[in-house]
């Protein structure tokens, strides 16, 4: 499958996703850790079901990789940035609070930059500002 086709599908999934959380808290009064719970708690099975026949390459990954994996997967954005996301959502319509919480690309970018020393184009430097200037139009008053 072409990285765009699955970068697409992410989006949908995250986005129809997104909706049925917000959904979930409010009718079960959850709050946003027990919610981020069950839904990690699902992942988990689902996951560990489907990367069951890679696991033998964990030890071969070196200490480094997985540090960076358990570091940024798993306390930055599985449980910083989550806890942030049903926080957000619980409180917020979810059109105010998607655009903002979904800038990921915006950041993802930037620490390229900054930290990989990646190329910096116009094309990109434009893409910025206009995700920018999408995120105040869908996020102002």
């Amino acid at each position: 499958m072409k990285p765009q086709l699955l970068a697409l599908l992410t989006a949908i999934a995250w986005g129809v996703g997104g909706y049925f959380e917000k959904k979930g808290l409010h009718l079960g009064n959850l709050s946003p850790q027990m919610g981020i719970t069950i839904r990690t708690a699902v992942a988990l099975v689902i996951l560990a079901a489907v990367s069951f026949p890679t696991w033998k390459t964990i030890p071969a990954a070196g200490s480094k990789a997985l540090l960076y994996l358990v570091l940024g997967g798993g306390v930055v954005a599985g449980a910083v940035g989550m806890l942030c996301f049903y926080g957000a959502i619980k409180d917020a319509p979810l059109g105010k609070v998607m655009p903002i919480a979904f800038t990921s690309p915006l950041f993802g970018a930037l620490m390229g930059i900054v930290f990989a020393s990646e190329p910096v184009t116009s094309k990109g430097v434009l893409g910025m500002i206009m995700t920018v200037g999408g995120i105040v139009l869908l996020t102002i008053g």
